[in-house]
């Protein structure tokens, strides 16, 4: 990869304007409220049972309607039922679903954020100059199955990982880096959310904040701690990780960036030419994916 400083300040400054780009991005205090409670206590990775700091939701409220209204937001959270949370258990992907992967992807490449990542690529020799073959490049990437563990038939991909999350033998949750997959599934009370993990510099975080690090159970174990954007588009983050992905050869990539005020690790792991996963870490705390 290029020289580390260089690419680190060249990616903060791309993702900057993508940030300041992303029109579709909900507002903390005018398009949602988060409830952040008590901070989490410590907790080991498949643990069922933990203390917990949140007797209520993380999100008080989301304006539902900009989320419908929002075409990248509304073809994004068609995509959410699609998927076997279980590793192991093969995936079917019927043809209505492969109709719903494309129509989320045409709608995030008409977005300025997904036209900025794309011309940036094209400046690196690492995407299709043709619109059609970028995203069959972002198809391959994000939605190609593939098996998490040598021998299983295909029972993953980079977009169920990273946006929906999984589970390996009901003890350990996979992913599960979104904030509109966890709103929503905290408003079916399938998540429990256990309080938030505080970075070092900053005791607590704020309302406003828009990255967390956050404690949560779901289908029977407990996430010690997951990092998540909030309120941003999809077409943000998936802009972000695929910049990140396509940059990289190592298999584990860790880019520090700071985006706005947040100083934040960038962590994405290949799975030969897909996605394994990707999410943003909050420095000061500590995070796995």
């Amino acid at each position: 990869m290029a020289n580390g400083k260089a690419l680190n300040h060249e990616l903060s400054k791309l993702f900057n304007q993508m940030w300041d780009m992303d029109v579709n991005r909900l507002m903390p205090g005018k398009d949602y409220t988060i409830d952040l409670q008590g901070k989490a206590g410590a907790a080991q990775q498949g643990d069922s049972a933990v203390q917990d700091s949140a007797a209520r939701h993380l999100f008080h409220n989301v304006n539902e309607e900009r989320l419908k209204g929002i075409k990248t937001f509304a073809t994004f959270i068609s995509l959410l039922d699609n998927y076997e949370a279980s590793t192991g258990v093969a995936e079917v992907v019927t043809p209505e679903e492969i109709a719903e992967n494309n129509c989320f992807l045409d709608a995030i490449l008409a977005t300025e954020v997904m036209k900025l990542a794309h011309e940036y690529l094209l400046k690196k020799n690492l995407a299709k100059p043709n619109l059609a073959d970028f995203k069959y490049q972002l198809y391959d990437i994000w939605f190609q199955l593939y098996a998490r563990k040598e021998g299983d038939r295909p029972d993953s991909c980079g977009f169920e990982h990273v946006f929906v999350g999984e589970t390996r033998r009901g003890k350990q949750i996979l992913g599960l880096h979104n904030w509109v997959q966890f709103y929503l599934q905290e408003k079916r009370n399938q998540i429990d959310y256990k309080g938030y993990v505080a970075r070092k510099n900053k005791t607590r975080p704020d309302k406003d904040d828009q990255v967390l690090s956050i404690q949560f159970s779901w289908k029977g174990s407990v996430k010690p701690i997951g990092s998540t954007f909030i309120g941003v588009s999809p077409e943000f983050e998936f802009a972000l990780y695929t910049v990140i992905f396509l940059l990289a050869e190592e298999r584990v990539t860790r880019e520090t960036v700071k985006i706005e005020e947040y100083e934040l690790q960038m962590v994405v792991c290949r799975h030969g030419h897909h996605i394994g996963t990707a999410y943003p870490v909050l420095l000061g705390t500590s995070s796995e994916g």
